[in-house]
């Protein structure tokens, strides 16, 4: 009983956790919206949008932790995995169109993944 009780706590901890994750990385790809526009009005631009962009991969690494921590201890769907890898895989995508200059593609993605990411905050 005691041993059930306590893998119940993991696993609302754990769920916490992913949502925490969650809501981090879609805060963190908001920010990068406005730093962008910050880019195009201010010197100071730049340096925020390249410190965010540092943040904003944290955050879907964070996520992608905190998916494999809810699913494995409870041994539940690991769809969460699934879906916080893609965003690492878009991230990673986000992060070298930016450094190459590519703006066509790297704000169209931008906007993707910040839907995305608020869909995904949405269902849990």
């Amino acid at each position: 009983m005691a041993t059930q009780v306590t893998a119940t706590a993991n696993a609302q901890r754990n769920s916490s956790f992913l949502q925490i994750a969650i809501a981090l990385q879609t805060l963190t790809i908001f920010l990068q919206a406005v730093s962008a526009g910050l880019l195009l009005t201010s010197s100071y631009g730049e340096t925020l949008h390249s410190v965010g962009a540092r943040v904003m991969y944290g955050a879907s690494m964070l996520y992608v932790l905190a998916a494999v921590l809810a699913w494995k201890p409870g041994g539940g769907s690991p769809r969460p995995v699934w879906h916080a890898s893609g965003f690492l895989v878009l991230a990673s995508v986000q992060v070298v169109l930016g450094i190459a200059h590519i703006p066509s593609v790297h704000l169209p993605l931008g906007v993707l993944m910040f839907g995305l990411s608020v869909l995904a905050l949405a269902r849990r």
